[in-house]
């Protein structure tokens, strides 16, 4: 497995020596700057492409851009509404340009609004670290008594409902102001300012879309986009629902290993395939991600190896994320299974057998706690992380 980092760019609080230092292999990054549904140019990618092969003092770094992560697709082509179609030219036009620029794999979602949802992005454990947490009475809290969402209250068993109450009610106004602002966060572009007329207006704009419509729209979406990355030599992979799960009336659906296999048929083409999110997918109990891996692993393009865990058995419930080793999914059996794949790549020699994976988020510990970098992806936290996966692989490498 190739070793890779997430970094958000020149603004990134954790820098090119940074990674240098943690012995990463590749940089996963975008152009977070560029609007969604406008064209990736040549230009700006080369700019990023340099600002990642330089470090501070102007030598070499030895790290070149690996995986984009993400070429967000817009709203308009998830709904099919507006200027998708214009949307999906300036898509392909990115992949051109990708591609023209040495880039071979794209992860991407399709989740309408959010990108992400957690409830507290600073939850303290008995160690003193910080983690991200999804907290289900905090979210119905919000979703009933916050947003008062049309409908919310049908979202929820009687019980939840009772306890949101509760809580909402003790809740200050900093209280709810900090819930608001953590919810939002994963809304693309309003993480600095977030905006409660924007949230509601964006779900509005969803009531007449149900699943299999949005599940209609993204095979419509795959099947402009995957022929065309596949002639590009390039890879597309499908990242899934973050939480697993309905939130805010929305459709979900890349949640499950069943919703994957139906995207992988739907588009049965190499270049359609899947990032597997251990983290994201484990916020299920129902979810096995050593299977998926065997399984489906034949169109696994990318891996985020975190760990979440899991506070009920429910499909719908709370969970906080975990140090790499000590969550619900048993990454162990799950990096064997990723092993035990390249090693058919290779026999079959496929040039893409090494998959590309990254330490998927990480505990804010040590100067990780001063240093305020984005929610998710701390310096030492996701060092700590990588040395245990690594650890696994050198393992699994000589049993």
């Amino acid at each position: 497995m190739r070793q890779t980092w997430r970094w958000f760019g020149p603004k990134d609080r954790v820098g090119i020596e940074d990674m240098l230092q943690a012995g990463v292999e590749g940089v996963v990054s975008a152009l977070h700057h560029i609007p969604t549904g406008d064209v990736w140019s040549a230009e700006e990618i080369t700019k990023r492409q340099q600002a990642i092969a330089f470090k501070s003092d102007g030598s070499t770094s030895g790290l070149a851009w690996d995986v984009v992560e993400s070429l967000p697709v817009s709203e308009d082509i998830k709904k099919q509404s507006g200027l998708w179609r214009t949307h999906i030219a300036n898509y392909k036009q990115s992949m051109q340009n990708l591609a023209d620029a040495g880039l071979e794999t794209i992860c991407y979602n399709f989740m309408p609004v959010l990108d992400w949802t957690r409830t507290d992005l600073h939850y303290r454990l008995p160690t003193g670290a910080t983690c991200m947490r999804f907290d289900l009475i905090d979210f119905a809290a919000f979703d009933l008594f916050i947003l008062e969402r049309a409908g919310a209250a049908d979202d929820f068993p009687q019980e939840v409902i009772a306890k949101a109450q509760e809580r909402f009610n003790r809740l200050h106004e900093e209280g709810k102001e900090l819930l608001t602002r953590s919810i939002i966060y994963g809304l693309p572009g309003d993480a600095e300012a977030p905006s409660m007329e924007k949230v509601r207006a964006n779900l509005a704009e969803y009531e007449d879309i149900s699943a299999d419509q949005l599940r209609s729209n993204f095979i419509a979406f795959l099947e402009e986009v995957a022929p065309v990355a596949q002639s590009l030599g390039l890879r597309l992979c499908c990242h899934p629902d973050d939480p697993p799960f309905g939130l805010l009336g929305l459709p979900r659906i890349m949640s499950t290993e069943a919703d994957y296999k139906f995207m992988m048929d739907a588009v049965d083409i190499p270049a359609n395939g899947i990032t597997l999110c251990s983290g994201s997918l484990g916020a299920r109990p129902d979810n096995d991600l050593p299977g998926m891996m065997k399984r489906l692993g034949e169109r696994v393009h990318f891996l985020h190896l975190r760990n979440v865990v899991l506070e009920s058995d429910d499909v719908k419930g709370s969970f906080y994320e975990a140090e790499h080793l000590g969550g619900h999914t048993d990454m162990v059996a799950l990096m064997k299974a990723a092993l035990a794949e390249e090693d058919k790549r290779k026999t079959s020699n496929r040039s893409d057998w090494s998959i590309p994976m990254r330490p998927d988020h990480g505990l804010d510990i040590l100067d990780d706690q001063n240093r305020q970098a984005q929610p998710g992806y701390p310096a030492i936290g996701r060092l700590k992380g990588l040395a245990e996966l690594r650890g696994i692989l050198a393992a699994l490498s000589h049993s």
